[in-house]
């Protein structure tokens, strides 16, 4: 559900970004049929990218958790309890990859691991890029929420609450300083 940023800059790597204004990362899921989204408005993003080394680039991403919002109440306070991110115990979600494959054009994947409540998934990030003095990656991924406890137990019925939530993000990048 969720995805943000805390990288190890590598000297061979002519592209270091840090996020800037503007960037989003969000959720979507269904709850009884009913659509519903959610946002992180605090997470942070850094990546070492350039198209012509994907070898070389790295995503990093930190999610804290106890922000999420969904502009429900009740469904918030829900989302921050012990049933699903348990904030109290897990205070924030990481994603990191360091494999990245062209997808051709300016479409690429990101195979990374998602951390989220002390259970480390593999989670495949595809974007597009774009390039520019303040470049923008505009990504999907899809997480199964049991694989990592997240509305197990009484949460855990699938035609009430589906496995898989779309996570998007769109984040604008500025360059690292140096």
């Amino acid at each position: 559900m969720f995805i943000a940023a805390s990288l190890v800059a590598s000297p061979a790597l002519a592209a270091d970004y840090v996020q800037a204004p503007g960037s989003t990362l969000g959720f979507a899921s269904r709850y009884d049929g009913e659509a519903f989204t959610g946002r992180f408005p605090a997470f942070t993003t850094r990546l070492s990218f350039d198209p012509a080394q994907l070898a070389k680039s790295k995503l990093d991403v930190v999610i804290p958790l106890a922000g999420t919002t969904t502009a429900n109440p009740e469904r918030d306070e829900t989302l921050l309890g012990s049933d699903f991110f348990n904030v109290a115990r897990f205070a924030q979600a990481r994603y990191t990859a360091t494999r990245f494959r062209s997808l051709g054009g300016n479409r690429y994947a990101a195979d990374g691991s998602l951390s989220l409540r002390g259970v480390s998934k593999p989670v495949t990030l595809t974007f597009t890029w774009t390039p520019g003095a303040r470049p923008v990656l505009d990504g999907k991924a899809t997480v199964k929420r049991l694989d990592f406890g997240i509305g197990g137990g009484d949460w855990a019925d699938t035609t009430t609450l589906p496995n898989d939530v779309a996570v998007s993000t769109r984040v604008v990048f500025a360059p690292a300083k140096k």
